[in-house]
């Protein structure tokens, strides 16, 4: 695991060896204040750590001092161009800052962001995107790239170091897998600050949830990335669950159940591809961890759901329910998700 240092987000810490938290950005407009807390609050169901908004204008800015009333959890507000916007978020209780240092303005500008949030306790994310890099980067390289996503970050990391201000967390994003991975790879090798890591426009909840699954995916399994954010086109309680599901099946963060559950194949003899969603649907109620198992066959059924803490493995229009390695008890087909969740809810 990647050394870094550690910073606070309100009551969330970040680096230092503090557990890998996740976040998500609401996308309902923010000036709409009980949208975002409605919004936000179905986050907060879903296990969000962390919430971003964006602060596009003055009247959203003003949006967040009833914002932060509602929720309970550490609200960062997204900054570009202007820094009135940030000194005002901050006014309103924003716990973290998203910015660019670059396209702030004039240096006093930035001395004034980072005074006001030293004065909150509130620290900076550098937010670094391929998409958006400067105009003397996309000259000097051509188009984005690793090496020019690393030198913007260590250029706006120095801007705020010079003026003092360390409690900087940095994110280094693309759409481009390769890119954003080795990106993180070259400046992990260069500071020592925390990392939020994610895929930049990932895309919809199919393709996107793939895409930040194998980077993010990577990152984590090197050791590299402390807080994480899935981007997804969709609602952003997706992002969540998706997030939460990549560091269980790492083994780094155990948050609710584990499903596994057979592909199927011609010697089922039951409806296991409807039987696994609907215990899948069924688990997301219960909070506690625990390995389900949802086999079809006796190939690999009995031995799979032995393993876990409870399973099913199918016969012929029936099933096995397992729980802790042993036969609990026969159940016809229809039966089976209710005498599995009555054995999950037991444990």
């Amino acid at each position: 695991m990647r050394q870094t240092r550690r910073i606070d987000i309100g009551k969330v810490k970040i680096g230092g060896g503090a557990p890998i938290s996740v976040q998500s950005m609401t996308n309902v407009d923010t000036r709409d204040t009980p949208a975002v807390i409605d919004q936000i609050k179905r986050l907060q169901e879903a296990g969000v750590e962390l919430v971003r908004v964006a602060v596009p204008d003055d009247l959203a800015a003003s949006s967040l001092l009833a914002i932060k009333e509602e929720i309970s959890v550490p609200l960062i507000a997204d900054i570009h161009f202007d820094y009135r916007l940030a000194l005002k978020s901050l006014e309103n209780g924003a716990d973290c800052l998203r910015i660019n240092p670059g396209n702030i303005g004039a240096r006093w500008k930035v001395e004034e962001v980072t005074k006001a949030a030293k004065e909150r306790g509130a620290p900076i994310r550098i937010g670094v995107n391929a998409g958006s890099l400067e105009k003397k980067l996309w000259k000097k390289y051509g188009a984005p790239s690793a090496e020019a996503m690393v030198e913007s970050a260590t250029e706006h990391i120095g801007v705020l170091e010079d003026l003092n201000f360390c409690a900087i967390k940095v994110s280094m994003k693309s759409s481009n897998v390769a890119m954003t991975v080795e990106a993180y790879q070259r400046l992990a090798e260069k500071v020592d600050y925390p990392f939020h890591v994610g895929i930049s426009e990932a895309g919809t909840r199919w393709s996107g949830t793939i895409k930040s699954a194998v980077g993010v995916g990577i990152l984590l399994h090197e050791g590299i990335g402390d807080t994480i954010r899935v981007s997804l086109t969709d609602d952003p309680v997706e992002e969540v669950k998706v997030a939460f599901e990549i560091l269980k099946v790492l083994g780094i963060r155990q948050v609710g159940p584990e499903l596994i559950s057979c592909p199927s194949c011609g010697r089922t003899q039951i409806n296991l591809i409807d039987l696994a969603k609907d215990v899948e649907e069924s688990l997301r109620a219960i909070g506690k961890p625990l390995k389900v198992a949802v086999m079809g066959c006796v190939v690999n059924g009995p031995g799979e759901a032995r393993e876990a803490d409870i399973g099913i493995a199918g016969g012929k229009g029936e099933g096995l329910i397992f729980r802790k390695g042993k036969i609990i008890r026969k159940a016809p087909e229809d039966q089976l998700r209710d005498a599995l969740m009555e054995e999950a809810e037991k444990l």
